[in-house]
């Protein structure tokens, strides 16, 4: 037992000492808080379109005027989603952010696109010339200022309302999905209309959105799905891929020092002083409690960071984790999970001699390692689903 915690020591000085482990043990926390702000991140640096749009002969008259209203109430959609998550941050404990909570609120409410004056070389225009001119106006070559992002020709055929948009990049699809939709909103306007239905009735139809309350009988609070009921979820979600992720990172590690220690002959110089299982327990043992020091540095910060932030909903995942004993499943299954696969990548690098003999038994393996990822997605909704039920007993 002695040479086995000698052994575990030294595996796991071996690598907490080292700057790369501290730099990776940081790494995960700062990327997570990156990735949940890539979303506002990538909406505040997307540009705003600069578009021009142009009535295409007496039929189309009135068309403008219904992408103007698209527009305003696109805006004003974006507005309320913006203040109804602010609510809702509000309401989870988060303290009201005058800095960068607002300018994420801005940023998440504002509006793809704005219209811009036609130039006069378009409007005066016609055929081949005004081609040249809309190429002109959409040119890099153009100054920024003047530049436009697209340019829309409204058309009305055989009453029926379509556009040809001309984008500066022919990959960027927004300007034509929001005309799309700004030409079906304008000729369910115009049907209507023809039936004698008023176009205050169909905006305000267009405008309505219901009020709709989730109820289940396994509710915690009357019936009615809170928040509380649904952090089981994203929890169960998110501590899967954190020991997906903790059991790779372990069984990597282990894989790698069984296979080093054995091309540079360590491992027999090991063999004299300690036996196969000793050796094998106390790298093992040694990579766990490395796993261990990655989780509570991980655990600690969230904690912290939730506290910090939202300390209802830091209660309330404080409530989920000691309902039912879910902490200690969630240990049981870490340590079952980490001691299968780290055994039989134990048993791979004591087997290879090379890392490429290594990298052609790890194809097979990675394969089974990825299908958790896959079923966790089908969890969220069908948790009592016979494969996930099947999967879920394997650590």
């Amino acid at each position: 037992m002695k040479r086995t915690l000698l052994i575990a020591r030294r595996e796991y000085a071996a690598y907490a000492m080292t700057v790369g482990f501290w730099l990776s043990l940081l790494a995960f926390p700062l990327f997570a808080v990156l990735g949940g702000a890539l979303p506002v991140l990538m909406r505040t640096s997307e540009p705003v379109r600069a578009v021009a749009i142009v009535e295409d002969g007496p039929a189309a008259q009135g068309l403008a005027s219904a992408i103007r209203e698209s527009l305003q109430r696109d805006a004003d959609r974006q507005a309320e989603r913006a203040r109804e998550a602010a609510e809702k941050a509000q309401k989870a404990g988060a303290p009201p952010q005058a800095g960068v909570g607002n300018g994420a609120m801005a940023a998440l409410s504002r509006p793809r696109l704005r219209l811009v004056p036609t130039p006069a070389e378009i409007t005066s225009t016609t055929g081949e010339a005004q081609v040249q001119a809309v190429r002109a106006a959409l040119s890099e070559d153009k100054p920024k200022g003047e530049r436009l992002d697209a340019v829309v020709f409204l058309t009305r055929e055989d009453g029926r309302p379509g556009a040809r948009v001309w984008t500066a990049r022919a990959t960027d699809d927004t300007v034509e999905d929001f005309v799309r939709d700004s030409m079906k909103s304008a000729n369910r306007q115009a049907v209507f209309g023809a039936e004698g239905i008023d176009a205050s009735v169909v905006e305000q139809t267009e405008r309505f959105r219901p009020e709709v309350t989730a109820y289940s009988p396994k509710a915690a609070e009357g019936g009615q799905v809170s928040l509380r009921d649904r952090l089981p979820v994203f929890i169960g979600l998110g501590g899967g891929f954190l020991l997906w992720s903790l059991i790779i990172t372990g069984a990597s590690i282990l894989l790698n020092s069984v296979m080093e220690e054995k091309s540079n002959k360590i491992l027999e110089v090991l063999l004299s002083s300690a036996s196969a299982t000793e050796i094998l327990a106390g790298k093992v043992l040694g990579v766990a409690l490395l796993t261990l020091t990655v989780l509570l540095a991980w655990g600690g910060i969230g904690a912290a960071g939730l506290l910090s932030t939202v300390p209802d909903v830091a209660y309330e995942i404080g409530q989920v984790l000691l309902h039912g004993g879910l902490i200690g499943w969630f240990v049981a299954f870490m340590v079952g999970g980490y001691l299968m696969y780290a055994v039989l990548f134990a048993a791979i690098g004591s087997f290879c001699e090379t890392p490429r003999d290594a990298q052609t038994l790890m194809g097979p393996i990675m394969m089974i390692l990825v299908i958790p990822m896959i079923t966790m997605q089908m969890a969220i909704r069908t948790p009592d689903a016979p494969l996930v039920t099947i999967l879920s007993l394997v650590p």
